[in-house]
């Protein structure tokens, strides 16, 4: 009995953490920008590997968007060239660089983030993202 209780708690907790995660995500746009991600704005020559992204206008704030932590899920297409571009599922990235005015998404995801959550034959895609509480010093 007690076990079946403990499945029933873990169950509606999961679930109230899903639909928070939900509820917060902020809708916007992604581009993707190629190697070498070095030097960047955040860490200069420091290599922060590939997982990472640069910061547009409006998350950037001055620098505070460095080390940062996004998730990042693609939602659909911004064009026709590609239809249905989502690969169905999100990644996670790192803010190591700064996407200057006339950025044309709102996080430039390296170029293999981007591949993982959508067709880099799309060029831009239709995002949601939040902050991960997790963040790393730059």
């Amino acid at each position: 009995m007690a076990m079946v209780k403990m499945s029933g708690v873990l169950m509606v907790v999961s679930l109230v953490v899903g639909l928070v995660s939900v509820v917060s995500a902020i809708s916007g746009t992604a581009t993707y920008y190629t190697p070498p991600y070095v030097p960047s704005s955040c860490n200069g020559y420091q290599n922060d590997g590939v997982m990472i992204a640069a910061a547009s206008d409006a998350i950037w704030n001055n620098r505070a968007a460095c080390g940062r932590m996004y998730r990042v899920t693609c939602v659909g297409p911004t064009n026709q060239g590609v239809p249905q571009p989502c690969r169905g599922n999100g990644v996670i990235v790192k803010i190591v660089d700064y996407c200057p005015p006339g950025c044309a998404g709102t996080i430039d995801l390296s170029q293999e983030a981007f591949a993982m959550i959508a067709d880099p034959n799309a060029g831009k895609i239709t995002i949601e993202y939040n902050q991960l509480s997790l963040s790393i010093s730059c």
